[in-house]
């Protein structure tokens, strides 16, 4: 990156109203929240489309969605449960479709458990990698013909590398990676794992999307950027280091702060 990059962010429908004229002042990336519900995707989600679409009226920004991920994995062994998540993933890709959202995040399904015993029994990942393949195999077919990336969110992964592998395996420019920094530094202070930027340095070419939040090494905290104890200059200094110019998504709990998550690295002489 020759430039500072420009920060986008994760938001309902409720906070682009209050945020729309910070988002669009730098024609900044956004990712709606709105549509990871089972109850939204199976009930008359086209109004929340449609107010999308007023609102981001003069919005040059790329434009996602976060997908649905409650109670269920992409790799569950029940082949019910994954029928249901192939159902809940194409739920997503249809509002993609109607919002001409460009990427939308999917929960990996590497844990630390999983890290562990694939370790002890390496055909563990193989059968991972097929039962992800069973689950959204056509999802990756549909996001090809409709222009939209799905992007594999590390959640628990203590290997970078296993998430790397499973979205080669699809051999789709439509499959990528999301590296969330707090999930990251999470599994670094609890399980052991690489630190942040290491994440991001292992994702390479294949890193399509970050969501930004700080956190404390122990848990999930989507606290506001300077609150916690991320390493900021070594993330952006990893981040710099790749051409693939993914989408940098700041998701915290409290919508409030974004501006001043922006303005947090902004004073870092990181990013707009």
């Amino acid at each position: 990156m020759t430039t500072l990059p420009v920060v986008g962010a994760a938001m309902t429908l409720k906070s682009l109203e209050l945020h729309r004229d910070w988002l669009i002042a730098h024609q900044r990336d956004l990712e709606l929240q709105d549509f990871v519900m089972a109850d939204v995707l199976n009930g008359d989600w086209m109004p929340r489309v449609e107010q999308a679409k007023r609102l981001l009226d003069g919005h040059t920004g790329r434009v996602g969605i976060h997908g649905p991920f409650w109670g269920f994995t992409i790799d569950s062994e029940d082949p019910d449960v994954r029928a249901v998540a192939t159902r809940r993933i194409d739920q997503g890709l249809s509002v993609c479709e109607a919002l001409g959202a460009t990427h939308m995040v999917i929960h990996s399904p590497f844990t630390a458990w999983s890290y562990n015993h694939i370790l002890n029994e390496r055909k563990e990942f193989y059968a991972i990698i097929e039962r992800c393949h069973q689950t959204i195999g056509a999802a990756v077919k549909r996001a090809e013909d409709i222009g939209c990336e799905l992007v594999i969110e590390n959640i628990e992964d203590k290997d970078p590398a296993q998430r790397i592998a499973l979205a080669d395996s699809f051999n789709s420019p439509a499959v990528s990676v999301s590296v969330d920094t707090g999930h990251a530094h999470y599994a670094h202070g609890s399980t052991g794992a690489p630190p942040v930027d290491h994440y991001i340095r292992i994702a390479g070419a294949r890193l399509k999307h970050v969501h930004l939040q700080d956190a404390d090494g122990y848990g999930d905290r989507h606290w506001s950027l300077g609150e916690g104890s991320i390493l900021w200059h070594s993330v952006f200094a990893a981040l710099s280091e790749t051409d693939s110019c993914p989408r940098l998504i700041i998701e915290l709990r409290d919508h409030s702060k974004i501006p001043a998550s922006a303005a947090y690295l902004a004073g870092l002489g990181l990013a707009i």
